[in-house]
């Protein structure tokens, strides 16, 4: 049994890290609990734990374009600080980071050594994140990057086309930007995986796989609700401007898995379906019921 310390535990993933770590000794602390840019305050909490998996995040993408650097420090000197104290401790680090390291241009997976190019605010914060955790922690951190997450705690893009699709006949959603939906339960499994294995330190991507479009993803979110897909109509992403860019291509490969003798996680499709299993989601009745 590891002592694991999670940040962010009230979060999407976080709430799903403490169901899958159930067999071992965790402490869940909220925004509340800890400060991670209060370097004393971290250094102090992170004393006799076996890891520390950091998911607290400044997630606002659209508002850390006019408040970088209040994003910076929660996305950038808070994981450095981990990465500091948990080097003191000997424990290991694992860091929740994102697809928006990258531009979006690719046309094939990004590998995981693909260098940072970052077009928002948001993405550059992170990236931030992850050289201060490399740089501070090379030899007992992880850098997790995942994308296009949902799950049963919080506001995802699953929950809100199911909602949508209880208020309207027909909706449009984007159909040219891709990615890999990620279910956080079976993103917390595998960084449970992670923890438990003798896996190099580095930078491994944690989706699941396979890849849609936005559209792809909503009609397969009403397919397995009992909805015709056919209600989602596509658009372009210049229909929906926003203060921050997005990058159009998210898909992430795999490799650092099969490297490290680790399977990579299941296909999305699969994932998504048994997330409606397990009760993930609100249904409520639909204009089509």
């Amino acid at each position: 049994m590891a002592r694991i310390l999670i940040t962010g535990a009230h979060g999407m993933l976080g709430e799903d890290l403490q169901r899958v770590l159930i067999e071992h000794d965790v402490t869940a602390f909220g925004r509340g609990d800890l400060d991670i840019t209060n370097e004393a305050a971290v250094r102090s909490a992170v004393n006799d734990y076996d890891a520390v998996i950091n998911a607290a995040a400044y997630t606002a993408v659209d508002n850390a374009e006019t408040d970088e650097d209040a994003a910076l420090l929660i996305n950038g000197t808070g994981p450095t600080n981990l990465a500091r104290a948990t080097r003191l401790s000997g424990a290991k680090l694992v860091q929740i980071s994102t697809d928006y390291v990258f531009d979006g241009s690719a046309t094939t997976p990004y590998a995981e050594n693909t260098p940072h190019a970052p077009i928002s605010a948001y993405g550059r914060t992170k990236a931030a994140g992850e050289k201060g955790v490399l740089t501070e922690h090379p030899d007992g951190s992880y850098i997790v990057r995942t994308a296009w997450l949902y799950g049963q705690n919080g506001a995802n893009f699953a929950q809100t086309m199911l909602n949508l699709a209880a208020k309207l006949d027909t909706f449009t959603v984007v159909d040219d930007q891709f990615g890999q939906p990620t279910w956080t339960r079976d993103l917390a499994s595998q960084i449970a995986l992670l923890i438990d294995s003798d896996a190099a330190p580095g930078i491994y991507h944690g989706t699941n796989s396979g890849k849609t479009s936005w559209r792809g993803f909503a009609q397969a979110v009403l397919s397995e609700a009992g909805l015709d897909p056919a209600r989602v109509h596509p658009t372009d992403s210049a229909s929906f401007v926003r203060p921050a860019p997005r990058p159009s291509y998210s898909v992430l490969g795999h490799d650092a898995w099969v490297a490290a003798g680790l399977p990579p996680m299941r296909p999305w499709r699969e994932a998504l379906h048994a997330a409606f299993e397990a009760d993930t989601f609100t249904l409520t009745p639909s204009k089509e019921q």
